[in-house]
């Protein structure tokens, strides 16, 4: 699943990007899909939707912290979107990977900075390793169809940042900018 779930993504991300940038090979070469298809990125949507808690492992497997070990969040990430094509179409695939995704310049490398939380990510694992970081919604105001978001980053137990947006997944993305710059700030002192 993950083998096809790779190639489906490959095609929907080289879609996407050759609609974004028709003038532009580069973009739309192998070296230009990778960073989104591939490493932290794909970690990181797979934590969101909770695919850690899904994944199906040996013993050996999951007494050894298989389940947080970002090559499995990425292969199951993959085999997700693999059934997904194998149970809808390819249309149903790229309408679902688009919205995972969000804004494909901010995924694509040489365009805008990376991802907030796979940046925020990035500077937290090597330190406190990879189940350090969690969010946390603590606010919902609006109408159904005017939602607004609250959303705190939380390193451990301590508060990072709080971020504000119209879906929980801006809002996380806001409070992971301000969480990185809580940490920055706190190296430089």
């Amino acid at each position: 699943m993950e083998f096809l779930g790779d190639a489906v993504l490959q095609l929907v991300l080289t879609e996407a990007l050759f609609e974004l940038f028709p003038a532009d090979a580069r973009a739309c070469s192998a070296s230009g899909r990778r960073n989104p298809v591939k490493g932290v990125f794909l970690t990181t949507l797979a934590r969101e939707l909770g695919l850690d808690a899904c994944l199906r492992l040996g013993t050996s497997e999951e007494t050894s912290g298989g389940r947080t070990r970002p090559a499995a969040l990425e292969d199951g990430f993959e085999a997700l979107v693999g059934a997904l094509y194998l149970d809808s179409d390819l249309a149903t695939v790229r309408r679902i990977v688009r919205a995972l995704y969000g804004p494909l310049p901010a995924a694509s490398p040489d365009r805008t900075k990376p991802h907030p939380k796979g940046q925020l990510q990035e500077f937290v694992q090597p330190r406190h390793g990879n189940t350090a970081l969690r969010y946390e919604v603590t606010q919902v105001e609006g109408a159904d169809h005017a939602r607004e978001y609250e959303v705190a980053a939380f390193l451990h137990a301590r508060p990072l940042g709080t971020g504000r947006g119209p879906s929980k997944k801006l809002a996380e993305e806001a409070a992971a900018r301000i969480a990185l710059e809580t940490l920055k700030a706190e190296l430089r002192n």
